[in-house]
């Protein structure tokens, strides 16, 4: 079946009411038709639902809790400390945003979370690192809190782990679009990867729609990979029937969610699902988010095969560089 007609099926088919589970135990197995086939449950994710958990994904405990401790370590500092790295200090939109600072949604007041943002960076920095030359309006370096021991460290390996994941989901996705496995390659060299920590407090007292964890919105990348507080339960995704649909922490799993940059390329056939997170648990909520796209300077043009005559382009063509800028602009209000 063609990409087009299984996206049309989906278009008419019932709306999902839970997010698939994948297996990654054989990501890197030698069989080719070991990995199709776990291409094809990718696909199927990404044209009915655009979530998925993924399960056996490689990045050990450790990291996680130590990126996890560092950033409560973080979040548990003075404002006046976390203001002097304010995200609006920066034209590439690193540092610290704080609560209500960003609203994901326009209909909303504004996003009931704190974050600090992040790019790439080697543990061991390079004055001129070649992955950064072609950065374009994302250009820049990433700012780092002063006077606080191991939170670079913490976070930055928890980063590399997560970008060594998205490295090996593109294969998959490639396979997914009925690509050769290594189509994304030369697109992907450079590591175009934002990752956020972020802070929830918990949402007492009258309940106001308007101001939430984050508003309902679609990611700017390919796809993001999340990791959710276990036992909290905060994120829920819109469905065809305008429905929310709870993505609960499931242990040993993280979300993997495609984003307008994917949508863009596959012509709507990958979909860029409408979320968002609300934290009604009475408790503080912590989650690392890594939004990884192609690299910045790559054209997002529609891929020949999400493509036919009652299938037309949907959208202008744009690098992803500027697509994100843009984006981020929107969100933070500079």
């Amino acid at each position: 079946m063609s990409l087009v007609q299984a996206a049309r099926d989906a278009e008419s088919a019932a709306a999902f009411n839970h997010i698939p589970i994948i297996d990654l135990k054989d990501i890197d197995s030698a069989d080719a038709a070991t990995r199709r086939a776990l291409g094809v449950a990718v696909r199927d994710a990404c044209i009915n639902v655009g979530f998925l958990y993924v399960k056996n994904h490689g990045i050990s405990g450790d990291i996680i809790d130590n990126a996890l401790d560092a950033s409560k370590d973080f979040f548990s500092l003075p404002l006046e400390r976390k203001m002097e790295i304010d995200i609006r200090k920066a034209s590439n939109f690193k540092g610290y945003n704080p609560v209500l600072s960003s609203n994901n949604d326009p209909l909303n007041r504004g996003d009931l979370h704190e974050g600090f943002e992040f790019g790439w960076e080697e543990l061991n920095p390079r004055l001129n690192d070649e992955k950064r030359a072609s950065d374009g309006v994302m250009a820049g370096a990433n700012v780092w809190p002063p006077d606080l021991p191991g939170f670079r460290e913490s976070v930055l390996s928890y980063y590399h782990a997560a970008v060594k994941l998205g490295q090996k989901l593109f294969p998959l996705f490639a396979l997914a679009l009925d690509l050769p496995e290594d189509f994304f390659a030369d697109k992907t060299k450079n590591a175009a990867a934002l990752m956020r920590v972020l802070h929830y407090p918990p949402q007492t007292g009258p309940v106001d729609d308007r101001v939430i964890g984050i508003g309902a919105h679609t990611d700017f990348e390919c796809f993001t990979i999340l990791w959710q507080e276990p036992n909290i339960q905060a994120l829920q995704v819109l469905n065809r029937q305008k429905q929310w649909i709870d993505a609960p922490p499931i242990p040993g799993t993280l979300v993997v969610n495609l984003g307008d940059q994917f949508a863009r390329w596959t012509n709507d056939v990958f979909k860029s699902t409408v979320h968002r997170a609300i934290n009604r648990s009475g408790v503080r909520r912590y989650s690392i988010p890594l939004f990884f796209g192609t690299d910045y300077n790559v054209k997002l043009e529609p891929i020949p095969s999400c493509v036919s005559p009652d299938r037309p382009p949907k959208y202008e063509v744009i690098t992803a560089g500027d697509y994100v800028n843009e984006r981020l602009k929107a969100t933070y209000g500079h």
